[in-house]
């Protein structure tokens, strides 16, 4: 088993790069992984396929992309993607989420 780690402030562990994207891993397992991402405005994660995920977005706004459909994110924001959906993140202000996923085998 991984160890239990206490983010008590997820300000204090995002992280946002002028030049790109940033994540900050904050667990990984052999079949979960867990990533806190910073987004500058203007920044954007283009559609990929992935596994099942989870996104909770803490800070900004902006758009998440899943397959065809795009949805508007803000604080508070939950969006759950299925296994092999293409889904990608844009920002329009700074922006930050907490993504979790299922780890492929």
């Amino acid at each position: 088993m991984t160890e239990t780690k206490h983010f008590a402030s997820w300000t204090d562990t995002v992280v946002y790069d002028p030049e790109s994207p940033a994540h900050q891993t904050l667990m990984v397992t052999d079949d979960f992984r867990a990533i806190l991402v910073g987004l500058q405005a203007g920044q954007r994660i283009p559609p990929h396929p992935s596994t099942a995920g989870a996104y909770h977005f803490l800070e900004g706004t902006g758009w998440m992309q899943v397959e065809n459909e795009r949805f508007p994110v803000a604080p508070g924001a939950t969006i759950v993607v299925p296994a092999g959906a293409a889904r990608g993140v844009e920002a329009q202000t700074k922006l930050a989420f907490l993504g979790t996923q299922a780890v492929s085998k």
